[in-house]
């Protein structure tokens, strides 16, 4: 609790430091000014005021009222100290804008405004080579994502990209809040280390009980811990990673259709998953009936129940359910279409 107030009364000293201090330094001579010509002449506070703003500007107007010698000693301490702050003040002003000081203020509310706006998104802990190909690929597909890294260097290089990106540790629940848990889609832990992951997967299942969460693990052991802290899945990828290369090497044309079928952006053959919603116009009804491969040019390759019960290469007569997950084949045309067919009634 010390540590979080000494940081903010750090950033708070910090603040003042910079051109804050200096137009509180210039509003003080102005005020000092004015109220010295007042007691020492006289003048009211709107000719002490007048006679202020030209010492110190230099403009070369007359006297707003002839001097006493006592004014004319006031008006020189006026002068003299007057100047020097001015000066100091603008050419600090001017450095803060020339060096983009003020635009970096603005552009750090506007990320503010957009970690409150954003929703739906994923929430991808760690910006290591897992994560940079995560984002990627989650930018291919126009998915909304929030980065939340340590290194401040790849969180420069996520918002120099036009991404999304939050300089703190993924397992705190302050900023777990911050990056909008409550209103995300899902949580992918890819830090670097087993610990940091498990720690972030049980921080984001105690805020989100009802979030979808996937981890990274390097170690069975890990797999096992992930799981218990809350993850609904766990990859390896290290594992893929070899299987993949066993795979290229046994059977090369197999890999070839997935990576086609998987592959971001392709416009021949895409694998993807239709929730049927409830109230859906394929609700209840059989495969056959919806005639899904000859209206939509698609292949039913499995339907996932809502139980979680995967049936692959289902039969025609197979009946459609709320909440079920169809898995598809074909192309990306197709797939818009059912999936209207699959929310609307």
């Amino acid at each position: 609790m010390r540590s979080g107030t000494a940081g903010s009364q750090g950033d708070w000293f910090s603040r003042v430091r910079g051109p804050w201090l200096a137009v509180a330094l210039l509003s003080t001579v102005f005020l000092c000014g004015t109220l010295g010509y007042m007691v020492i002449e006289g003048w009211p506070a709107w000719d002490g005021f007048y006679m202020t703003v030209t010492t110190i500007t230099t403009v070369g107007y007359k006297e707003v009222h002839p001097l006493s010698r006592a004014g004319e000693v006031f008006t020189v301490v006026v002068l003299l100290a007057g100047v020097g702050t001015a000066f100091y003040t603008f050419t600090l002003l001017a450095t803060v804008i020339v060096e983009g000081g003020l635009a970096a203020q603005f552009e750090r509310r506007r990320r503010r405004r957009m970690l409150d706006d954003i929703r739906d998104h994923f929430i991808v802990c760690g910006y290591g080579r897992i994560g940079a190909t995560i984002v990627e690929e989650f930018r291919r597909q126009h998915v909304p994502f929030v980065v939340v890294e340590r290194d401040p260097a790849m969180v420069q290089a996520v918002l120099e990209a036009g991404g999304l990106a939050v300089e703190a540790d993924a397992s705190s629940e302050d900023v777990l809040t911050r990056v909008g848990i409550d209103r995300a889609r899902g949580l992918i832990a890819a830090v670097g280390t087993d610990a940091e992951n498990v720690y972030a997967v049980l921080t984001a299942r105690v805020l989100r009980p009802d979030l979808y969460i996937v981890g990274r693990a390097e170690t069975e052991d890990a797999e096992r811990k992930l799981l218990r802290a809350g993850a609904n899945r766990v990859v390896s990828p290290y594992r893929i990673g070899a299987r993949e290369l066993a795979q290229t090497a046994l059977r090369p044309a197999v890999v070839d259709f997935f990576e086609l079928a998987t592959r971001s952006g392709s416009l021949e053959l895409a694998i993807e998953q239709v929730a049927i919603e409830p109230g859906s116009a394929l609700a209840g009804r059989s495969i056959i009936d919806v005639n899904i491969r000859q209206k939509f040019g698609l292949i039913v390759v499995g339907i996932q129940r809502a139980g979680g019960r995967m049936e692959f290469n289902p039969p025609g007569d197979a009946v459609m359910q709320a909440g079920d997950q169809l898995v598809v084949l074909g192309r990306t045309d197709g797939l818009r279409d059912l999936e209207i067919a699959a929310t609307q009634a």
